[in-house]
């Protein structure tokens, strides 16, 4: 038990070095505000001020926008390279997503900018952050982000064009968005300087004019750049990183086009030191730290850990609940070993789990493709309680189907083969009393909560959470828990399926010549890693992904096949502890749903 106080102390530690890191060594004050908007809808966001920054002293702004199925904590790494070098940044939740409330509107990109029209209006139109300098307010994003931050510069570009004024944008940074927001008839209303950031290999650019992620001659890019100059602009090539327009007249625009991945832009640090270069530059601010002295990754390193080391704590927890004297029953001998199958037994064995596999890979698409007939309200941004987490009924979908058709296969297989072959039901931990079950529903709660309770905690301390990149277990509003009874009961059949899987099927006496660490991954997601391949090879091979509407479903695996690596070690470790295949789904399934749920989009009702 000794190593896992070690482990508690390492969370908390590098919880604090997150912490300092976020803050700039104490130089930037962290903290999350909450700001009433319009129709009843508000706005929850991180606000990174440098102490420097004083109503005397007043800095610029920069508000950033996370893109879709992100939250506020995604981008922290351009808040805490902008605010160590003296500027303000709000990170902010976009609507309906993080903490941030639903919206009325269903083009809140377009309409509301996520949020950013009401918060610019807040910090332009009253004195409580009189720390700014109002002339200076920049936004940026990434992706639906991106398209938020460039009908930012439109919306306010065009009430500068009305009003006789300057716009209250002063600089915007789009990242990872060209389809949309480049119309002539958009642009023509822009009144800020304009940097945009595109990655080369970015999965969505078939939907571009040209059909990929070169900007080098992009009609967008050109038709940008010519309006952005008063049609002084002639050539047909743009040279990256070269500033075109006037500054002086916040008409300045500078075009950057990294060798990257859409998801892993906002991550790079070449594209994110061109968003810092871009806002130095535009607010006369080059004396400040180097682009090149980016911090931002320690920090993902230590909350990386923080996720290691808050899952590894559920070990010592399951180990004490178990051992109390009300639980003490639980702890079952483990099931003997199946016998090795041979012949007949090993081909039936690997045609089921080719077929699980296969049938894994491409049910996911048409399964989001079915989402959209399914679940009306939630496909088109309408509010509701009824399955409101759009992208994540996706998943939900593939989970159900999948835990049944590997149930089905389990019982198939079993009743051709191992049930003549020295196969015996107790070998599989079935078996449960009413009151066990009891008992270990009650367990998994304990757990569940104990993980939760203790992330909160550290959340509180240090204002950091449990992440890296794309994977993370946060803090979550309390229309999660309304929604967990919705969503559980369809994940329960893939983490009930695949705990027996685990623990009944593929744990043979002797082994079968592969390794049980490459038996779990084919078994639980060697399906979502081979949509990866496919997409990924296709692309490289073709320059077009192989899912192109369903780009962002598959983006979307970047998440969740991470947590699936490691779900087949915790279901054997409970099978261990308890000799049942019960409290590893039960325990895992509340654990992942809400991740999932707390960092996905929704569309709940205010």
């Amino acid at each position: 038990m000794k190593k896992y106080i070690i482990v508690l102390l390492i969370l908390f530690l590098s919880s604090y070095f997150a912490s300092l890191i976020q803050s700039s060594w104490g130089q930037v004050r962290v903290e999350s505000i909450k700001i009433p908007t319009q129709n009843g809808q508000w706005v929850v966001a991180d606000l990174f001020k440098p102490y420097k920054a004083t109503s005397d002293n007043p800095a610029p702004l920069v508000i950033i926008i996370p893109g879709f199925q992100r939250s506020k904590e995604t981008l922290s790494n351009i808040a805490i390279e902008l605010s160590r070098r003296g500027i303000v940044t709000i990170s902010i939740d976009p609507y309906a997503q993080g903490m941030s409330s639903s919206s009325l509107s269903r083009r809140s990109a377009t309409k509301e900018g996520y949020g950013m029209f009401a918060l610019v209006d807040y910090v332009y139109e009253t004195a409580n952050l009189n720390y700014v300098d109002k002339s200076k307010i920049g936004v940026t994003g990434h992706s639906a982000g991106g398209l938020a931050a460039m009908r930012g510069a439109q919306y306010f570009g065009k009430l500068a064009i009305k009003n006789e004024s300057k716009s209250k944008l002063h600089s915007v940074f789009i990242s990872g968005m060209l389809r949309m927001g480049f119309k002539e008839k958009d642009l023509k209303k822009v009144r800020s300087n304009i940097g945009v950031s595109y990655a080369l290999y970015d999965e969505g650019a078939w939907q571009n004019e040209q059909k990929n992620g070169n900007l080098e001659n992009a009609p967008e890019i050109l038709r940008l750049v010519n309006i952005q100059t008063d049609g002084n602009f002639n050539k047909d090539k743009i040279k990256m990183g070269n500033y075109y327009g006037d500054l002086a007249n916040h008409s300045a625009v500078v075009i950057f086009n990294e060798k990257l991945l859409h998801p892993f832009q906002p991550y790079a640090p070449s594209a994110i030191g061109n968003q810092i270069g871009y806002f130095l530059h535009v607010f006369g601010l080059e004396k400040s730290v180097s682009v090149e002295g980016q911090v931002w990754f320690w920090k993902e390193i230590f909350t990386f850990i923080c996720l290691i080391c808050g899952l590894l704590l559920i070990i010592p927890i399951t180990k004490i609940l178990i051992k109390l004297p009300f639980f003490m029953g639980l702890g079952s001998p483990i099931p003997k070993l199946l016998p090795k199958p041979k012949g007949k037994g090993l081909i039936i064995f690997w045609c089921t789990l080719i077929i699980s596999i296969l049938i894994s890979c491409f049910s996911f698409i048409p399964l989001s493709e079915l989402t959209k007939f399914l679940f009306i309200d939630a496909t088109n941004r309408v509010q509701t309680w009824f399955f409101p987490q759009r992208m994540n009924n996706t998943i939900m979908l593939w989970a159900a189907l999948n835990g049944l058709i590997g149930l089905f296969l389990f019982y198939f297989s079993y009743k051709i083969y191992g049930k003549y072959n020295g196969v015996e039901k107790s070998m599989f931990g079935i078996s449960i009393s009413l009151v066990n079950l009891s008992k270990t529903i009650l367990v998994s709660l304990l757990i569940v909560l104990s993980y939760f309770i203790l992330l909160n905690f550290i959340y509180f301390l240090f204002h950091i959470d449990y992440r890296f990149i794309f994977i993370s277990s946060k803090v979550f509003n309390k229309e999660t828990l309304y929604i967990l009874p919705v969503y559980f009961p369809f994940f329960f059949l893939f983490f009930l399926s695949n705990s027996l899987r685990i623990n009944g099927s593929i744990r043979f006496k002797n082994g079968i010549g592969l390794s049980p660490s490459v038996l779990y991954t084919l078994a639980t997601s060697g399906g979502l890693i081979t949509i990866l391949f496919i997409q990924y090879s296709t692309f490289w091979l073709t320059g077009t992904v192989f899912w192109k509407e369903g780009w962002l479903y598959v983006n979307l695996l970047f998440s969740v096949v991470p947590i699936l690596l490691v779900l087949p070690f915790f279901q054997k470790f409970f099978f261990e502890q308890t000799g049942s295949i019960y409290l590893g789904p039960l325990t895992m399934t509340l654990i992942f749903v809400i991740m999932l749920l707390s960092n996905s989009v929704y569309y709940y009702p205010i």
